[in-house]
């Protein structure tokens, strides 16, 4: 974001910010769908966690995907609990800028979701997206079930093999069990639907998914 970090290594547990016990107070609904975007959701709905820089742009790509029920974002995958933006930005919290993505599976697969992550960012660069940097723009996949873990961990290895045909690096996305999800400020959720013009420093490495999904 325009608020860019030059901290690129993960701080320690001890190292992190010690944060606060009361959650921010966030909206419970999404600027576009009037769904909330706490849950409880519908039974038979899943939710996947995914980190791809910039949170603006990455909630952006897939509240556009049909059959996804809500989405927000958040901070999770590091240390600090109920932590604020700045905090984040300081790269004292150890968390990553992540979406909370929830889908009907029966109108769409969690495979087409990870389509569409592996193609709206570069998954090679580290602790950065673009010109952002930091760990709070690192690539991530935080999963809620062991059917989720595999195909990330599928998709992964091809889209890799399409990275090498490319003579492009490899795969640093993280690949983890969703930890706690906190709720960014309300002003953060669907941020380029209240904000058209805003920042989006999201851009893939042009290389297609070509495995099943």
């Amino acid at each position: 974001m325009i608020f860019s970090t030059t901290k690129l290594q993960m701080p320690s547990r001890e190292q992190a910010l010690r944060g606060r016990s009361d959650a921010m107070r966030v909206e419970n609904q999404h600027a576009i769908y009037n769904a909330p975007i706490k849950p409880p959701f519908p039974d038979g709905f899943e939710s996947i966690v995914f980190g791809l820089g910039c949170f603006w742009g990455a909630e952006r790509k897939f509240w556009q995907q049909p059959g996804v029920y809500t989405t927000a974002v958040g901070y999770s995958a590091g240390y600090t609990p109920n932590p604020t933006y700045e905090e984040v930005c300081s790269g004292l919290t150890g968390h990553n800028e992540v979406v909370l993505v929830v889908f009907d599976p029966s109108k769409i697969s969690l495979g087409i979701l990870l389509k569409v992550f592996w193609e709206s960012h570069n998954p090679t660069q580290g602790m950065r997206q673009g010109n952002d940097r930091g760990t709070q723009y690192r690539s991530g996949i935080y999963y809620f079930n062991e059917t989720q873990r595999a195909l990330a961990e599928q998709t992964k290895a091809a889209y890799q093999l399409s990275l090498n045909e490319n003579s492009l690096g490899e795969i640093t996305t993280e690949i983890l069990p969703a930890g706690e999800f906190y709720y960014a400020e309300t002003y953060h959720q669907q941020y380029l639907h209240k904000n058209p013009g805003g920042y989006c420093g999201l851009g893939g490495t042009g290389v297609c998914y070509a495995g099943e999904f």
